[in-house]
Formats: structure tokens, C-alpha cells, sequence
């Protein structure tokens, strides 16, 4: 049950109402909450999945979801084994849950060997990482505080989310990448009513 939305407004309530018609996300979100990681949100691929599914495929089923990317915040230990404990916390919690927790303070640490790009800065925050995220439409992440709000971050706005529109978010990822994520999600034969930007 949400009991309401920050920041508030016709968009974030409408995203308010998808995510609490699925047991499945709440529970999610209930699970990250509860399990006490430092600056936490869940977003990207699975509120997109969500969203979509509703709205511009066939349904939204959580066995589709290949990951839940949850991104927290701990500059105090920039090690992958932060990154290990975290999801281990999260899978015990929810052992069903494809969990993928993700300290957003060690980012520029691996990035450039993973994607094959040039150093990238330090992030500041997590919403800062959200920011960078691939797709504006991903670039969103929510989370429940104790009352039980759902919170939104979102740089670009939900217009791209609500309105099923995938398009490059260029703040990070190469038109390269950009492609190739493209040509693995294919977006539209999962959402056949979405727009496609090519990058």
C-alpha cells in the first residue's frame, strides 16, 4: 500500500498507481527498504519492465525480469565484495527476487574495463548515478521511506517512462553502447507501441 508520492503531481501518482497494482514490485520495494542499505532506490530495467509491460506489451510478469537493480550509496567501501554482501542481504531476505545491488560510490572504479570507455568522475549520490543511467526511460528508480511514500527519482522527468519512448540518455553512454543495448533488449517486439529513438 502507498500512501502517497514525493515529489508529488499528476505524473508521479500515475506511476504511483502501476507500481501498486503489482504484490510483486510493492514486496521489492519493501524488501529494499526494510533491509536497510545506505541511500537505496530500485529502478532502470525492472520499473521500466513494469511500466512497459502495463502499458505497452502484453502484461507485466515478474519471471520476465532478467535483474533488479538496486543502487546504493556507501563511499566507505568501494570493494566488489560490498556489491556481493549487499545482494546476498537482498536474497535473503527475498530468495526469488533476481537481486542486483550495485554501490554506486565505486562506479568509476570499474567502469571504463567493464564498458571499454575512457575514466569516468566519481558520482556524488546516488541520484547522481541515476542520472547517468542508459536510457532516459531507465533513468528512474523509486523506493518506499518507513510511512510507507513512494519517493521518485527522476533527472529527465517520467515523460519518457509513462509515455513508452526509448531514447539514448547521452550523459554517459556511447551511441555504440547505446546500439547494442538496442539490439538486445529489442524493445520493440516487447512493446510493440513503443517509440524508438535510434541513437
Amino acid at each position: 500500500m502507498i500512501r502517497k508520492t514525493e515529489p508529488g503531481g499528476p505524473q508521479a501518482t500515475e506511476l504511483a498507481e502501476l507500481i501498486a497494482s503489482s504484490a510483486w514490485f510493492l514486496n521489492v520495494l519493501t524488501a529494499v527498504r526494510d533491509a536497510g542499505l545506505p541511500d537505496a532506490w530500485v529502478g532502470a530495467g525492472a520499473l521500466r519492465d513494469l511500466v512497459w509491460g502495463q502499458r505497452y506489451g502484453g502484461g507485466f510478469d515478474p519471471q520476465d525480469v532478467r535483474d533488479v537493480d538496486v543502487a546504493f550509496f556507501d563511499p566507505t567501501d568501494l570493494t566488489h565484495s560490498n556489491d556481493v554482501a549487499a545482494t546476498e542481504l537482498l536474497r535473503h531476505r527475498e530468495p526469488a527476487v533476481p537481486w542486483e545491488a550495485t554501490n554506486q560510490a565505486a562506479v568509476h572504479t570499474w567502469y571504463e574495463h567493464v564498458f571499454d570507455t575512457a575514466p569516468v568522475d566519481a558520482l556524488r549520490s546516488t541520484a547522481a548515478a541515476i542520472a547517468t543511467w542508459p536510457e532516459t526511460a531507465t533513468s528512474v528508480a523509486v523506493r518506499l521511506d518507513p510511512a510507507a511514500t513512494l519517493q521518485v527519482c527522476a533527472p529527465f522527468g517520467l515523460d519518457d517512462l509513462l509515455n513508452g519512448i526509448w531514447r539514448r540518455n547521452p550523459r554517459r553512454v556511447t551511441v555504440e553502447l547505446s546500439r547494442a543495448r538496442l539490439a538486445r533488449h529489442e524493445p520493440s517486439r516487447r512493446w510493440p507501441r513503443v517509440k524508438i529513438i535510434p541513437p
